[in-house]
């Protein structure tokens, strides 16, 4: 009787925990979604709020989104179209996250465009972390950007260069819109792991501006000491604060 009685308070103890994770997890999100001016839905496992015809998927804090996520918050997505008053009159989706598997920029769209869905990616900002902020109503969510790298090799150096870079120009403040000219005018800078392990990304080589000098370098060479294939990992961190990752993948000869 003494070993069950204690089993029995052992599973209590869990179930308590298991309800006060929920709880937290269910504040989290509603916070998140009132930043968003989003109206919080339940009955659903990948989808937690509505917004203007669109549902919302919010990210969790320590993990990040991936493609397996887009695909199943896309197939949730259409069985959610039309079904009633908290669900969408079409397929279409804002996914919140704090990070993004790495070219899941790219991918992403791919992805809910061959599962008919209208998805738009979006960071939630560090913002949503300082008070004053939050108060002052200052918290804005930008769209993921998209990012293009032309590579050339020669023998066993490599050239890249960032020939396009494309973010929303609704989320540009509209004084800073005014005077770009050119794409490129909107990184800040950029960063090159010319051997990326599939761990966490080094910053090996990175071009940024300056006062003295701001202009952007958007070519560079490397050279490897060995053959072989290799992983490169492209970093551009925009005006607005976001990074954009492209991987490539090289075989020196």
């Amino acid at each position: 009787m003494v070993v069950a009685g204690r089993r029995g308070v052992l599973r209590f103890a869990q179930d308590d925990r298991l309800t006060e994770q929920k709880a937290r997890e269910a504040n989290y999100r509603k916070f998140i979604l009132d930043l968003y001016h989003a109206t919080p839905v339940s009955g659903h496992a990948w989808l937690h709020g509505l917004k203007a015809g669109r549902m919302v998927h919010v990210a969790a804090v320590d993990a990040p989104v991936t493609r397996a996520d887009v695909n199943a918050i896309a197939a949730e997505v259409w069985k959610a179209a039309g079904k009633g008053p908290n669900s969408p009159q079409r397929p279409a989706v804002d996914v919140l996250g704090w990070e993004f598997a790495l070219e899941l920029n790219e991918t992403a769209k791919e992805i809910a465009a061959q599962a008919r869905v209208d998805a738009a990616f979006k960071k939630i900002p560090r913002e949503v972390l300082e008070k004053k902020a939050v108060e002052q109503g200052d918290v804005q969510f930008f769209e993921l950007g998209a990012l293009a790298v032309d590579t050339k090799i020669k023998k066993r150096e490599l050239t890249l260069t960032l020939s396009e870079f494309v973010i929303p120009l609704d989320d540009v403040p509209t004084e800073v819109r005014s005077a770009i000219k050119h794409w490129s005018q909107m990184v800040d800078y950029w960063a090159v792991d010319w051997n990326f392990k599939d761990d966490t990304f080094h910053n090996q080589w990175q071009s940024y501006r300056t006062r003295k000098n701001p202009k952007l370098e958007l070519s560079v060479k490397h050279e490897y000491l060995e053959t072989g294939k290799y992983t490169v990992v492209v970093k551009v961190i925009d005006i607005l604060g976001n990074d954009t990752t492209k991987t490539l993948m090289v075989e020196i000869k």
